[in-house]
């Protein structure tokens, strides 16, 4: 031995490099797998569907509730207060408002996972008969799938469906649950529009008078 220090050892830097290359890759190696072990978890759970991905389902839905012809109708749903109408006024009948009224009833709560508690429902009708009630939407859509009227093979391919519009609408003494989704096609509705290579059905779900 010279005595010069460390003489006669192996020099510690390249095993120290060569300790935390192998540690890096170990972790590299780790990491993709978590990271796509995740992306197929969210992309199994994700809110929007293609047509491959026929039938096609939903795990969230839009709201929207509306009143003909009644007074003092209030919903509630998912904690939040949609509709409250006076108690002395009675609502216009759907067919005084706009023969397209229906089809064009906005839904502004979004977002909402399936599914919360029943939607709960007070009104009077017409006649001034009192009604309280609960509709059971998770019951009603329990398959979670998307209604509409697109034949699987007009419907355009790779392009996202996004949540549905769920509307529950109190008619005098019926209540009708729709579903409207928003399908996108492979043709155009109106030739020349570009903007119209799209479906919005109105579909009735479930409906019941009392």
């Amino acid at each position: 031995m010279d005595g010069t220090p460390g003489a006669g050892r192996t020099p510690l830097r390249p095993i120290m490099a060569a300790v935390m290359a192998a540690s890096l890759a170990t972790t590299g190696c780790q990491g993709m797998a978590m990271t796509t072990q995740d992306v197929a978890s969210q992309g199994a759970a994700r809110p929007d569907n293609t047509v491959a991905d026929w039938p096609l389902k939903f795990v969230q839905h839009n709201f929207g509730a509306f009143s003909h012809s009644t007074y003092g109708c209030v919903v509630d749903y998912n904690g939040f207060r949609h509709l409250s109408e006076p108690d002395d006024v009675l609502q216009p009948a759907v067919e005084d408002v706009h023969p397209d009224s229906r089809g064009n009833m906005p839904s502004g709560y979004i977002g909402v996972m399936n599914f919360p508690a029943p939607a709960r429902v007070r009104w009077r009708s017409k006649d001034g008969s009192a009604h309280e009630v609960e509709v059971d939407i998770a019951a009603i859509f329990r398959d979670q799938l998307i209604l509409h009227e697109v034949p699987r093979e007009d419907v355009a391919e790779g392009v996202s469906i996004l949540n549905p519009d769920i509307l529950l609408e109190v008619d005098d003494r019926t209540i009708n649950v729709h579903m409207r989704a928003r399908i996108p096609t492979k043709s155009l509705r109106t030739p020349g529009n570009p903007h119209s290579d799209f479906r919005r059905d109105l579909v009735l779900a479930w409906s019941r008078t009392y």
